[in-house]
């Protein structure tokens, strides 16, 4: 049975990834300092799994956590452009020196891969679509610094120590479990909640940016997928992990007020510094690498989203 080490388990990709994990028969370790993750998120699994209140900052818990663990997924981070932007030392602090943690402990207890969350933000606000991944990075804020410097760590890691590193830049990823509440929430539970309110949400810019949102699913299955890939096709590498699709912000607004039913329109306001105009993922590699398939698309990924949060809105009305 492969045993599996997820840092930030509590966070909203971390807790979806432990469940599917779960669905596949490891073993699980959970650790998260929950900063910004929730206990709630592991309700229905919380028994299953071991799960460890700690910081991955701290070497020899880390350490003792990675011991006889086959696999560590590194989802642990600092999120959010703006909030990096605010606090660079606390984004540098998690994302960079939390992930050395993470790599150097894995190392020192001999763990066989370490699949990490990098991010596209790295690639920056360059002109070419879809990005490819040997494009050169231009990181446009501390939070893409971060996942860019992760990155070079783990290609470091991978050549001179004995150990596989595999980062996933992730685009845009949404689904259950996602917070909403944060001032520097992420903008579909943001606007979903917001919908169901009756309030308008509101679109930085003109709305005309363009994402390549990803449904948690998809992401998911890549992680495991990367982990059990041949180490000649991932070892060391980095690989986009998106639906290789794009949508305006406009229309995503559009396709969230039917889906949720609301009378109300977005209203505009200034763009946020660090925002990329465009970004869409070229996914071919990962295909190539280990099957990468998205097998939920953005319209699907959507209504099941919606769909989550209603169910969570009649269970907080009933238990109250």
């Amino acid at each position: 049975m492969m045993k599996s080490l997820v840092t930030g388990a509590a966070g909203f990709i971390g807790s979806n990834l432990v469940r599917h994990l779960l669905d596949h028969g490891h073993t699980v370790i959970g650790i998260d300092n929950l900063s910004t993750g929730r206990k709630e998120n592991l309700e229905g699994v919380a028994d299953e799994i071991t799960f460890v209140e700690g910081d991955i900052r701290s070497r020899e818990l880390a350490t003792e956590l990675c011991t006889d663990v086959d696999y560590v997924f590194h989802q642990a981070a600092l999120p959010s452009v703006p909030r990096s932007i605010k606090n660079p030392w606390a984004a540098n602090a998690h994302n960079v020196t939390g992930t050395l943690s993470v790599f150097l402990s894995a190392r020192d207890a001999g763990v066989e891969r370490v699949v990490f969350a990098a991010s596209s933000s790295v690639y920056g606000d360059t002109a070419e679509l879809p990005k490819v991944e040997t494009m050169c990075s231009r990181p446009e804020s501390p939070y893409a610094v971060g996942k860019h410097v992760g990155e070079l760590y783990g290609n470091v890691f991978s050549d001179v120590y004995e150990i596989e590193i595999v980062g996933l830049r992730y685009f845009n990823v949404f689904g259950p479990r996602q917070d909403p509440s944060s001032d520097y929430a992420a903008v579909i539970p943001k606007f979903i909640d917001l919908f169901f309110r009756g309030e308008p949400p509101l679109i930085h810019g003109d709305g005309e940016q363009t994402r390549d949102f990803t449904y948690v699913e998809n992401v998911v299955q890549a992680n495991r997928k990367a982990a059990l890939a041949s180490s000649d096709d991932v070892s060391g590498e980095i690989f986009n992990v998106g639906c290789g699709e794009r949508i305006t912000v406009n229309r995503l607004a559009r396709e969230l007020k039917s889906l949720t039913g609301a009378n109300v329109d977005p209203v505009h306001g200034d763009p946020r510094p660090g925002d990329v105009r465009h970004s869409q993922a070229d996914i071919s590699k990962a295909e190539r690498a280990f099957r990468y398939e998205p097998t939920v698309d953005l319209k699907d990924g959507l209504r099941r989203t919606v769909a989550w949060f209603e169910q969570e809105r009649e269970l907080a009305r009933s238990s109250s």
